[in-house]
């Protein structure tokens, strides 16, 4: 995969002020992204105050940190991974511990009105929220680069899978690690994924960043993306941090067949995936319903 996209940020773009959720919809399905300038806009500044106090209590607990498979996790929950070489420390921040627990603001914002009429138009009228949040982290100086990769490498999903939406905290460009994506790639299916720095992701020389197509933006900005689009990030080259939350959802009879963090235990989660596809979603699965009913499955 080497050519460059032929989309560009205008085919995929809408604002959020002249927003007509039918056309969004039917941009994503197309390209498996949409872009929703300004969505988010009400939320950021108190998003914004919860994240920067969740990460300076997280480098408080730093030496608190036990090690597991992803690399460190502090007592608050926040994920370290190693740091480049000539950081000023040996790790750093790479999923802030700031979810729907937390966070009251980043709460609010999952039930955005706007955006669940976009996801409702995507996936039918039952949608559940699929997980806690999501709030990745990118230091200043270096912060960590994402490998492009697919969500579904992480978890795949015995139907259509969730709708991810990553919102920008900051003003977003090249310099600080904008989010790039590959338009049309959630029409190839699943992937084969390496390890890599930063977990699983794509190898470099099917997937170079040229096949990427960057999306710069402003703090509210936010993008839809299939849970099999190809994204990733690279390094945050400037001096302040550059936060991003994600919110998403699935159909209230989606779950996942098959886990992983890494290729070892992915591929121990492909060996039960027969068994998970025959069998029913728990009730210990279920997410907080975002749009319509669901009734009793005895």
């Amino acid at each position: 995969m080497s050519h460059e996209p032929r989309v560009t940020v205008e085919d995929i773009e809408m604002s959020v002020e002249a927003l007509d959720v039918q056309k969004a919809a039917d941009i994503f399905k197309e390209h498996g992204c949409l872009v929703v300038r300004g969505l988010m806009a009400p939320y950021i500044k108190a998003i914004h105050q919860d994240i920067e106090a969740a990460a300076a209590e997280s480098l408080s607990l730093l030496d608190e940190a036990e090690q597991i498979v992803e690399g460190w996790r502090t007592p608050n929950g926040t994920l370290f991974i190693p740091a480049p070489s000539g950081y000023t420390r040996d790790k750093q921040i790479m999923v802030l511990a700031v979810n729907y627990q937390t966070s009251a603001a980043f709460f609010q914002s999952a039930f955005d009105g706007t955006a669940a009429d976009i996801v409702e138009t995507i996936l039918g009228p039952s949608v559940e929220i699929y997980g806690n949040g999501q709030c990745l982290y990118k230091e200043p100086v270096g912060g960590h680069p994402k490998h492009l990769h697919q969500d579904s490498a992480y978890f795949e999903h015995r139907y259509q899978g969730p709708v991810g939406i990553l919102n920008y905290v900051v003003d977003t460009d090249l310099v600080n690690g904008a989010l790039h994506v590959v338009p049309g790639s959630h029409k190839l299916g699943q992937l084969k994924h390496i390890d890599t720095f930063s977990h699983l992701g794509l190898a470099d020389d099917e997937w170079p960043w040229e096949s990427a197509l960057p999306i710069s933006g402003n703090a509210g900005d936010s993008i839809f993306f299939n849970v099999k689009t190809v994204h990733g990030s690279k390094q945050n080259m400037s001096d302040k941090p550059r936060p991003v939350f994600i919110n998403r959802y699935r159909r209230t009879d989606d779950y996942v067949v098959i886990g992983g963090t890494t290729t070892t235990n992915r591929a121990a989660s492909e060996k039960r995936s027969a068994e998970a596809k025959k069998a029913k979603k728990e009730a210990s699965d279920r997410g907080l319903m975002l749009r319509g009913f669901r009734p009793f499955d005895a």
